[in-house]
């Protein structure tokens, strides 16, 4: 697999939520904070304002896709003067439209003023396991429409959208496969438009750097392969000391340090979504004697691969 993709099979956990929610001006919802998750807004129709906690309204139109990597409280409202002339159009706290994906609109009667549709969800994460490639994203992406462009992310939100609005056979597996999509080209448009310069470093730089974007592929690909740095910069058609010093200063740690974490963090999921042996789980991340693999495992997650697989919550009935 990919780094990206890897990243968010990983990462995310149970089930991802949305629903179809039309607003009648005025109104005003306040989304609470939600630690391990990530949420998203999409205008399908109209205008609005999203109100950050701490930083200026951004007006919303049409065609707008907002992404909260960090599950960072928010609201939204036809106006940014709503919530002070109109608080009772803001529900209980603790009341999100999306709790639960719905398979229908969800109607919000403010009152008979313009009408926005927002589509609106949430994806949970496993905070333990989470990639730094998502601990560097901002607190808020704004990917503003454009006509003609990210022509695969408007064919998702239509999808989607289309799905939410009017169930049929077969819309409950449907849902979640092209939230993950959706979640997937949001990731991707992001770091695709990050502007590339020099000594630029972090994820963003790493993942528009062909030499460093090869051995990270190489690694995600085949963890358990025998890797050594000189390996891995061949992969990338460096020289091995230039490839350690450009991959460590992007990526933010040594090709052999990532190598590591990366199979503690495969390893950590597998525990807790298969039971298949010790010895297989060892094998699949690049270890030939389980006690070796116990002693890394350890290091990493401070405790053995045997109880971690026994007090962690299982992930088999959420996968």
């Amino acid at each position: 697999m990919d780094v990206l993709s890897d990243v968010v099979a990983v990462t995310r956990t149970g089930r991802p939520r949305s629903a179809h929610v039309r607003w009648h001006a005025p109104w005003g919802q306040q989304f609470a904070a939600v630690p391990g998750s990530a949420g998203f807004q999409i205008i399908l129709q109209g205008s609005c304002w999203l109100l950050p906690p701490d930083a200026e309204p951004v007006q919303l139109d049409t065609g707008d896709v907002v992404f909260l990597p960090h599950g960072s409280g928010h609201t939204l409202a036809d106006t940014p003067e709503t919530l002070l002339t109109a608080p009772d159009c803001a529900p209980d706290e603790g009341q999100q439209p999306y709790s639960t994906y719905a398979l229908d609109t969800v109607d919000r009667s403010g009152g008979g003023g313009p009408v926005t549709v927002v589509l609106c969800g949430a994806y949970e994460l496993d905070p333990s396991r989470t990639h730094p490639l998502l601990r560097t994203l901002p607190d808020l992406i704004h990917l503003p429409a454009h006509p003609g462009r990210r022509p695969e992310l408007r064919s998702a939100v239509e999808l989607l959208a289309a799905e939410l609005e009017s169930p049929r056979l077969g819309t409950d597996a449907v849902v979640p496969a092209l939230l993950d999509t959706l979640l997937l080209y949001i990731l991707r448009i992001w770091f695709d438009e990050q502007p590339s310069q020099a000594n630029t470093r972090g994820w963003a730089a790493a993942l528009n750097d062909p030499p460093v974007t090869a051995a990270l592929h190489a690694i995600h690909r085949d963890p358990a392969a025998p890797w050594t740095v000189a390996g891995l910069a061949e992969e990338a058609g460096l020289s091995r000391a230039p490839f350690a010093r450009r991959f460590a200063m992007l990526v933010g740690q040594p090709p052999l340090g990532y190598l590591t974490w990366w199979r503690m963090t495969t390893a950590a999921r597998l525990l807790r979504t298969s039971d298949v042996p010790l010895r297989s789980i060892a094998a699949q991340v690049g270890y030939t004697s389980e006690f070796a693999f116990a002693h890394a495992f350890k290091r990493t997650h401070g405790t053995a691969p045997g109880t971690y697989r026994r007090t962690e919550p299982s992930l088999l009935s959420k996968a």
